[in-house]
């Protein structure tokens, strides 16, 4: 039987307020079955240890990847069950020869979860100082699906330059920006439905959030059906 060739998405952490996002894009890609090659930045780990308390070591990253997906967006530890995590390789952002630094390297595309500003200004600049930005360019260059969900506001001028011009070079742009049609009764219904369009974006199938369906009122009906929790 021949071995199933592995073709991982790569997932970048940059570090934007939003790591709850990030966690919920790896739990879906990892509930479709899909591979991953995670790479988290330096300014993430700061983000990350504020916003839930752990501390991302890359000697430990599997033990602490584990904790953070536990986590809910609300910071409740143990929310969801940890998931197998055989299929991950990480790379640590320092690693510029990592095997996602280069486009013979086998890979679908990347989302960038959160994207901040200084991520994007890279990105579009083609800077390459960090692995992060590094693939990111590698996955343009060889014209595979790059998501960026930027995770700022507002927007200067300046900003919104670099990502009409990451737009035309073939990036999705992807605001974390989320939508009150679903019936969301919790902060992680909020996640869960941006962490969901960055799924989408990567046509990776996902039931993150109820879909527009063409009925008014459907939130409420939602709501009304057991919503709350």
């Amino acid at each position: 039987m021949t071995e199933r060739k592995r073709t991982p998405w790569v997932v970048g952490v940059s570090g934007a307020s939003g790591t709850p996002y990030a966690a919920a894009v790896l739990r879906g890609l990892l509930a479709a079955g899909e591979s991953v090659d995670l790479v988290v930045s330096r300014a993430s780990r700061l983000t990350l240890l504020d916003e839930t308390g752990i501390a991302f070591r890359d000697a430990h990253w599997r033990d602490d990847l584990g904790e953070w997906l536990a986590r809910g967006a609300d910071g409740k530890p143990e929310a969801f069950a940890r998931p197998e995590l055989d299929d991950v390789r990480y790379w640590g952002a320092g690693d510029l020869a990592a095997g996602p630094s280069s486009g013979s390297y086998p890979v679908k595309g990347m989302l960038i979860v959160p994207a901040s500003t200084a991520c994007v200004a890279g990105v579009a600049l083609g800077l390459s100082k960090d692995l992060l930005q590094r693939v990111a360019s590698v996955t343009l260059k060889e014209r595979r699906r790059l998501v960026v969900a930027v995770r700022e506001t507002p927007l200067n001028g300046q900003t919104l330059r670099h990502l009409v011009a990451l737009d035309e070079a073939g990036a999705v742009v992807l605001p974390a920006s989320p939508a009150f049609y679903t019936g969301a009764t919790h902060i992680q219904d909020l996640v869960d439905f941006v962490a969901g369009r960055v799924l989408d974006a990567a046509g990776v199938p996902h039931r993150l959030y109820r879909r527009w369906e063409g009925e008014l009122g459907g939130s409420r009906t939602a709501r009304g059906a057991g919503g709350g929790d």
